[in-house]
């Protein structure tokens, strides 16, 4: 019998409609994976893009909006748990289902993770430390005698590391990679993703029937797709994806210790269920990683939006325009300190504290008069530009083409047909980041930065442009709030704001590392060139973008899911230490 379900009733703005009509297409899921697609099919409002007919033409200025926000209604996902309760919420309109967290439903995780013996957590990158510590002390907390084990490949570095967080092999909580594989009921599979695509061939053949592959990303269901494949058919495959950086799960789980349910959001879908558990296991493995809430995804759209995402608001983009208003900044004589402070400080800082709190319009809200049009000229100036590369960056993901460029950057790491190895280079040595070192030393504690409005109006175009791209792609509103909004504001920009944006570029996973450093200089250079030119000329506003702004639902959901934001703030000292252990020794 599934467990009862409960409707939480919000206000929200409705979103208007005309005789447009688009369908999102999913393949629905079987029924036997206890994950029932409902397909929309519904009146949309129509937002045209065309071009200007003066000026503009031939570049992202040339587009404008010309009525009220579309809202392409997203998929309807909809699962049945017998373990926990399902929780319906209403964002903007659309009916979604959760499943809260918290610490009181631990003693619930036992029948969660009924027929499994042991946990094989592999790798001990980004995510695997965070994830097996919480899923280890949660487990302990709940009195269950299930094994988490780490799985590493033989002479990894990472053994050290894995040994001073408790696991070792005398314990039997510590070994090789195949051998926890072969041993485990439900393998999470955390390493990176173009070690997955190289080596899951193996990877499969060492699982045993009827276990369950969790994974944290989708990338490898892209990977395997483009390639015509899919997983083997006699196991489960299912994903619990938090929206937040390894060490973030791991810091807000332990900073919650004491307060019910803190922790970082995630999402989680069931891609495969051969013995009809997999539903209970996500949501038990999210559960124990102290989600505070579960939203529902597929691994397709999770990939999509992820990959997409980190090249995006949450790292490439965020790069790419810092480097471009510091330097406009400075060629306009202002200071390389005050630059820094109203770039990076701005947006890891006080822009992140306001969204994360009262939403985007409370950022435009909190300015002075001249702030606010400060805001809207580079609001307006900013969107399309954002949104050009965006959408193409999104299409590419799409395609398979993003996938197929991390997988074959990952081998150029190494020497090969008679070509020397490249590995990622280092950001952290050019001017502004210099500078940034220089801002950190001298800050007071708890300094949030200055709002500086121009850098305010750049940035919430930027999350706008996102929110549009993933809401005409026909994403859910709490994947859409939590890719662009919520894991940059409440996870990433805390750490950026403790270390710098260029630590987080240097140090975060292998496939947003590359994303960064692929797609940072494009939001530079389109900004450069086109909206900070059109602003220069005297560009007039795009009055209808500015209205859609203010008028969007998009700000009425974020109040939703703002009451399911972690119970605490994440507390990042400036020591923070989330360097991947492969690259300590680089680092140092």
């Amino acid at each position: 019998m599934a467990a009862a379900t409960t409707t939480t009733t919000f206000s929200t703005l409705a979103p208007t409609t005309s005789s447009a009509t688009t369908t999102a297409s999913l393949k629905a899921a079987p029924k036997t994976l206890g994950f029932n697609v409902g397909l929309f099919s519904s009146k949309i409002a129509s937002k045209t893009l065309r071009a200007r007919s003066n000026g503009g033409s031939g570049s992202a200025l040339g587009a404008r909006m010309v009525s009220a926000p579309a809202i392409t209604k997203p998929t309807l996902l909809d699962f049945e748990t017998s373990v926990f309760k399902k929780e319906k919420i209403n964002l903007a309109g659309h009916d979604e289902y959760i499943v809260r967290g918290g610490r009181d439903l631990f003693h619930l995780l036992p029948d969660a993770f009924k027929g499994i013996k042991q946990i094989g957590v592999i790798g001990w990158g980004s995510q695997g430390p965070a994830q097996a510590q919480n899923l280890r002390d949660s487990l302990v907390e709940a009195k269950s005698d299930i094994v988490v084990k780490i799985g590493l490949r033989k002479g990894s570095s990472s053994f050290n590391e894995a040994r001073a967080a408790g696991f070792t092999e005398e314990s039997g909580t510590l070994g090789d990679i195949y051998e926890t594989i072969s041993g485990s009921d439900l393998v999470l599979l955390l390493i990176s993703d173009s070690a997955q695509a190289d080596n899951y061939e193996k990877i499969f053949s060492h699982m045993k029937p009827n276990s369950i592959l969790g994974l944290s990303h989708g990338f490898l269901l892209g990977h395997l797709q483009s390639a015509g494949l899919d997983f083997p058919k006699n196991i489960s495959v299912v994903a619990v994806c938090p929206k937040g950086m390894g060490p973030s799960v791991r810091r807000l789980y332990v900073q919650g210790k004491e307060i019910n349910g803190a922790g970082i959001n995630a999402s989680f879908a069931v891609h495969q269920d051969v013995d009809g558990r997999a539903t209970d296991v996500a949501l038990g493995w999210s559960v124990a990683l102290g989600s505070p809430f579960t939203f529902a995804t597929t691994l397709e759209q999770e990939y999509r939006s992820d990959i997409f995402g980190e090249r995006g608001i949450l790292l490439g983009a965020v790069h790419g325009i810092v480097e471009s208003l510091f330097r406009r900044y400075t060629e306009g004589g202002m200071s390389e300190e005050l630059a820094y402070k109203n770039t990076v400080e701005c947006i890891t800082g006080i822009i992140s504290k306001t969204i994360s709190t009262q939403g985007m319009k409370a950022v435009y809200d909190s300015l002075t008069e001249e702030g606010k049009k400060e805001f809207l000229t580079a609001y307006s100036a900013s969107y399309y530009p954002c949104m050009d590369i965006l959408y193409e960056c999104y299409e590419d993901v799409q395609s398979g083409s993003e996938i197929r460029s991390v997988v074959l950057a990952g081998r150029r790491f190494y020497e090969k047909e008679g070509l020397p190895a490249f590995p990622m280079g280092k950001i952290d040595q050019t001017r502004m980041w210099k500078v940034g070192e220089r801002v950190r030393a001298t800050r007071p504690a708890g300094d949030l930065g200055p709002l500086y409005p121009f850098t305010a109006g750049v940035y919430v175009a930027l999350m706008m442009a996102q929110i549009e791209v993933l809401r005409k792609k026909g994403h859910s509103y709490s994947e859409i709030i939590n890719e662009s909004l919520i894991e940059s504001v409440d996870s990433l920009n805390p750490f950026m704001h403790a270390r710098g944006v260029s630590f987080m570029v240097d140090n975060c996973s292998t496939t947003a590392r590359l994303g960064s450093r692929k797609w940072a200089p494009r939001f530079d250079y389109i900004l450069t060139q086109q909206a900070l030119v059109a602003v220069d000329n005297g560009t007039p506003l795009n009055q209808d973008l500015i209205s859609n702004f203010f008028e969007d639902p998009v700000h009425e959901a974020v109040k939703v899911c703002a009451e399911l934001r972690p119970t605490v703030d994440i507390s990042v000292p400036a020591d923070a230490d989330f360097v991947r252990p492969e690259l300590r020794q680089s680092s140092n």
